[in-house]
């Protein structure tokens, strides 16, 4: 496929309430004449922005699966596979990220895998930034001073919340951050869709210069040790680490020198976006699947695997060998070394204190107990809770509620009615520090 075929793509992110969903509803309600293909990708179980997102032609697809970087590097792989068993359908792809992720390994995916790089050109990337929160903001997150350096377009959203002297000086920290991006001051993210789509814009040199490392891509594994193994049924021994389960992968057919690992974790990327074989203790792990060996109790546990004919197998394991004190030992059970063996450092650190909460619940809602439940926790934990975003069944009313927040600024608007759909209340808050158990006891108490 030449360069002018291939299908171009943004990337649109902005953190947690930034107005992204906002902007990409009104992207695919304009009259632009593109079928456009949707990636969303939330943080936390249970989605809800495709369910804010209007109805419309477009295909959307949906990851929950929290930090898109390590993790879901894999899933957008596979879903851009997907995407193109349907290329008539579509002729762009936009990519709404989660408010928390960086997009450089989002941005890498389009040019570390050889099919993605082929098909697909990375069109640029859209940064939407809260003017009444960044700052703020910009103070507490890696993430936020990330996609402020990554944009090719930084949409300086919600200008109604600041005067013109603060708006010039968030602008001049914008631009000192990132002299490179084209920057549009605007309300709710209304902003010609020819400033956001069509800009041909990425470029390769300029993303090495920001972040030197930036094709030093990021994996959902930490250690590969590479076997050379002779046919027999293998025991792999595993003691308590920093988590109940340790997922792996089997990889056969495994090279020993630096090329061959390389090629070898990108393979693995997409095994750990398949669906997990769960093993428990004195299982058989098969070659080629993502397993995760469950460790139910103290102790060093063993599982298995087979080896059909001499090979070098390479083993991908998301924690390292020392944290488990992971041994293979062979059908002598003999310990059999490893011929080679590397860790992945990650560029990034997750940060723990960060989660979120989501909560469904079927029947009708209270409005005033909600509004003084919310009035109270945002009054008391607003500062710590980044985004509020949900769909409320208000009793008597015919039609959904939806309500988004960021820290202590909380709008909520009717949305489509219910009609024969179930009653159902979908809540998710991001933040830090949040008290789980008082937060879903506080929302239960307003249930009818």
């Amino acid at each position: 496929m030449n360069a002018e075929a291939k299908v171009p793509v943004t990337i649109l992110t902005g953190f947690l309430g930034s107005g992204k969903t906002t902007l990409l509803n009104k992207i695919l309600s304009e009259e632009h004449g593109k079928r456009i293909a949707v990636i969303e990708n939330e943080f936390g179980e249970v989605g809800i922005d495709q369910a804010l997102v209007i109805e419309a032609d477009e295909e959307i697809f949906e990851m929950s699966n929290g930090c898109i970087c390590c993790t879901v590097r894999g899933d957008l792989i596979r879903v851009l596979g997907n995407l193109m068993k349907r290329r008539d359908k579509f002729d762009y792809v936009l990519v709404e990220t989660t408010g928390l992720a960086d997009p450089g390994p989002v941005a890498q995916t389009f040019f570390m895998d050889d099919e993605i790089r082929e098909e697909f050109a990375l069109d640029g990337i859209v940064t939407l930034v809260d003017a009444g929160h960044i700052n703020q903001q910009l103070g507490r997150s890696d993430e936020s001073e990330e996609q402020v350096a990554f944009a090719d377009v930084l949409v300086l959203n919600k200008t109604d919340l600041v005067d013109d002297a603060t708006l010039d000086d968030l602008e001049a920290r914008l631009r000192e951050m990132n002299r490179m991006a084209r920057v549009v001051r605007c309300e709710q993210a209304e902003v010609p869709v020819d400033t956001v789509l069509n800009l041909s814009a990425f470029n390769l040199e300029e993303a090495l210069e920001r972040r030197p490392t930036f094709l030093e891509p990021e994996y959902p594994f930490e250690w590969t040790g590479v076997y050379q193994l002779s046919p027999g049924r293998y025991q792999l021994d595993l003691a308590e680490g920093p988590d109940p389960a340790m997922s792996l992968v089997v990889r056969p057919g495994q090279v020993l020198d630096d090329a061959g690992l390389r090629e070898g974790a990108e393979w693995c990327v997409r095994r750990y976006a398949e669906p997990t074989c769960s093993v428990d203790v004195g299982g058989v792990v098969k070659a080629g699947e993502h397993a995760c060996l469950e460790l139910s109790s103290a102790g060093r546990k063993s599982f298995f695997f087979d080896v059909a004919a001499e090979d070098t197998v390479g083993l991908f394991t998301q924690h390292t060998a020392e944290e488990f004190d992971l041994k293979l030992r062979g059908p002598d059970g003999e310990e059999v070394p490893p011929s080679a063996e590397r860790t992945w450092v990650a560029q990034h650190e997750h940060d723990d204190e960060v989660g979120s909460i989501a909560i469904e619940r079927d029947g009708d809602v209270d409005p005033e107990k909600l509004n003084r439940w919310l009035g109270k926790l945002l009054q008391e934990r607003g500062v710590d809770i980044f985004r509020t975003k949900g769909i409320i069944s208000i009793a008597g009313d015919p039609m959904r509620m939806v309500f988004q927040g960021v820290h202590m600024l909380l709008d909520a608007q009717p949305d489509r009615p219910w009609g024969d759909d179930p009653r159902r209340n979908q809540l998710v808050l991001i933040g830090r520090n949040l008290d789980e158990q008082a937060i879903r006891e506080g929302f239960d108490a307003c249930l009818l």
